[in-house]
């Protein structure tokens, strides 16, 4: 800092024939005061994932984890590997939102095969062939069928049947659905060329992790891994209440939240923190797990109820999504605002800015422990919801045309082992721990979680089976309807947030009038059968009508808010 000081120095005077010491110290001191503080977060910043000088082995990988997560597996499995086979090795990560990567990865395959179906099969590229080699819609013909293929087939078969890689190993974090479409593109897969290397080889190394009693296949609804092996979980999360104890008691809340509903109660209005569903997949999830709980409710009473009449779960299920849509309407109204990103949902909440929100269960319990008194207490609390959130997976998967296979099986069997497990929830400083901070991620073999183990993790209270046993996600109600759930929270909740929050204000001031409350909760745009029409335009990807749609009932719901505001005001 003092040689570039004494630079900035140099070229003052020589450019502008002005002493520095003499006239213009003050000033200079003061530039040099404001260089330092900009230049300080890159002088100290760590080198993180920079290469070795020398390096034997390279394994890359595409991952939205964050630095903690990648130092240390990236160091223990780097030293394991040392150890082990005598290489030096550099983990490479490539880092990226879940989103960005899946962009990346279409992308980087398309250029990849264009060069292959151009220069290695010697035919003619075409838009075709670019919107087909990656669908997983085209159907192939069976095994011993006759018939010339299509051009569309042709260019899947031989994109299947192919080593084009990208020059990445790995796809490391994320979610089963986002890990199901590209194992379905043919992007994830389950063994190298040559058949040697892969997860469906740590599978038959080690077949006692893929049993029920460990790595079940799928549980509570969600899958633990793919039945090709294309790729498995590695990590377990729920979603959650964050909530900070000192703003509910400034609010009078006596009660600290454990249900979703509970982010309904008028008195949270202003201090619940959200995050825009449309760009939080984890906001969109907790909204859609919401509703399933509303519809698991609607069915029970209806199967109770000995005078209902109909099929109780078709009926559960459209009642419960009208519950869902209005309980969401209801904590979108007691938002401060919409932020675009998740992570900020615990930061404020953390920090007093809001007195609850939804978030991830580490980030959770991160920010819990950030906040921790000498005492052990702590202002921020987390819970998960009964019976309103299942349990998913982080998972991990091997890209095709992986430029390491042998070094990626070893990867994927070292963060399924003990070793690896380990380091998601032990405690800093234990044997196999982290070194430096702890994960707070819930390892995802089951069998991980016995007297033993507890003693030495963070999170010794966890149980995962009982988080699974009273939720059973059903993706044939909702799964389908990911995309509409994004789509009614921006017409009905984002971009009318104004005139909501308004209209909701004024009817927590008048005690709820019964008839600008039925016109403020009315949502008979956006039912159940509504929906699945909402599904079908968003599946044709026209942009013209999804915006022409959104555009239509934004306006119908910012006239009801401002129409409930009204009738509220003059105690209707």
């Amino acid at each position: 800092m003092a040689a570039l000081l004494a630079t900035l120095a140099a070229w003052w005077e020589r450019f502008c024939r002005v002493p520095v010491v003499q006239h213009w110290g003050r000033e200079f001191a003061a530039v040099g005061a404001i260089l330092m503080v900009l230049a300080a977060p890159f002088l100290l910043k760590p080198a993180e994932g920079s290469a070795p000088r020398e390096y034997q082995r390279r394994l890359v990988i595409y991952t939205p984890h964050h630095e903690k997560i990648r130092y240390e597996f990236g160091r223990a499995f780097a030293k394991k590997w040392k150890d082990e086979r005598g290489e030096i090795l550099y983990v490479d990560w490539r880092v990226a939102g879940t989103s960005e990567i899946a962009l990346m990865m279409r992308s980087d395959y398309a250029a990849a095969f264009e060069r292959y179906w151009k220069e290695t099969l010697n035919r003619p590229w075409s838009p075709e062939v670019a919107t087909s080699f990656g669908n997983s819609k085209v159907v192939l013909p069976k095994p011993g069928e006759k018939g010339e293929l299509s051009l569309q087939q042709s260019a899947r078969k031989e994109f299947l049947a192919s080593a084009v890689g990208i020059g990445v190993d790995l796809f490391f974090g994320g979610g089963a659905v986002d890990y199901e479409s590209q194992a379905k593109a043919g992007f994830l897969v389950a063994a190298d060329a040559s058949g040697q290397f892969g997860l469906r080889s740590v599978m038959k190394k080690h077949p006692e992790w893929f049993q029920p009693q460990s790595i079940p296949q799928s549980l509570g609804g969600e899958s633990y891994y793919d039945k090709e092996a294309r790729w498995v979980g590695t990590c377990l999360s729920s979603l959650g209440i964050c909530f900070n104890r000192d703003v509910l008691r400034r609010l009078g809340i006596e009660k600290e939240p454990v249900q979703w509903q509970d982010l309904g109660d008028p008195r949270y209005f202003g201090q619940v923190a959200l995050a825009d569903p449309n760009k939080s997949g984890t906001v969109t999830k907790a909204f859609e797990q919401l509703i399933q709980q509303q519809m698991q409710q609607a069915i029970d009473e209806r199967r109770d109820d000995p005078k209902a009449e109909g099929d109780p779960e078709k009926l559960g299920i459209e009642i419960g999504w009208e519950r869902g849509v209005h309980l969401i309407q209801r904590i979108s109204a007691n938002s401060r605002y919409f932020t675009d990103n998740a992570t900020k949902i615990p930061l404020e909440v953390s920090q007093g800015d809001a007195a609850a929100g939804m978030c991830i269960d580490f980030y959770g319990w991160t920010f819990e422990d950030m906040v921790r008194r000498p005492d052990g207490t702590s202002r921020m609390g987390y819970v998960t919801p009964l019976g309103g959130t299942s349990m998913g997976v982080d998972p991990i998967g091997m890209l095709r045309g992986a430029p390491e296979p042998e070094v990626a099986a070893a990867f994927m069997e070292f963060v399924l082992s003990d070793a690896g497990q380990k380091l998601w929830n032990f405690n800093p400083g234990t044997a196999g721990g982290p070194v430096r901070t702890p994960l707070r991620r819930l390892p995802v073999r089951l069998d991980f979680y016995n007297e033993v183990n507890r003693v030495s993790m963070t999170d010794s209270h966890a149980d995962p089976m009982e988080t699974s046993r009273a939720f059973t996600y059903h993706p044939e109600w909702t799964s389908h309807l990911f995309g509409v759930v994004r789509y009614l929270v921006k017409v009905m909740c984002v971009d009318t947030h104004e005139e909501q929050r308004r209209a909701w204000e004024m009817l927590i001031s008048r005690n709820f009038p019964p008839r600008a409350t039925a016109v403020f909760e009315d949502t008979r745009l956006l039912n159940y059968q509504n929906a699945q029409d909402l599904a079908a335009l968003l599946q044709k990807k026209d942009k013209v009508q999804e915006a022409r749609k959104a555009t239509e009932l934004s306006v119908a719901f910012r006239n009801q808010y401002r129409r409930a505001y009204e009738l509220a005001k003059d105690g209707f």
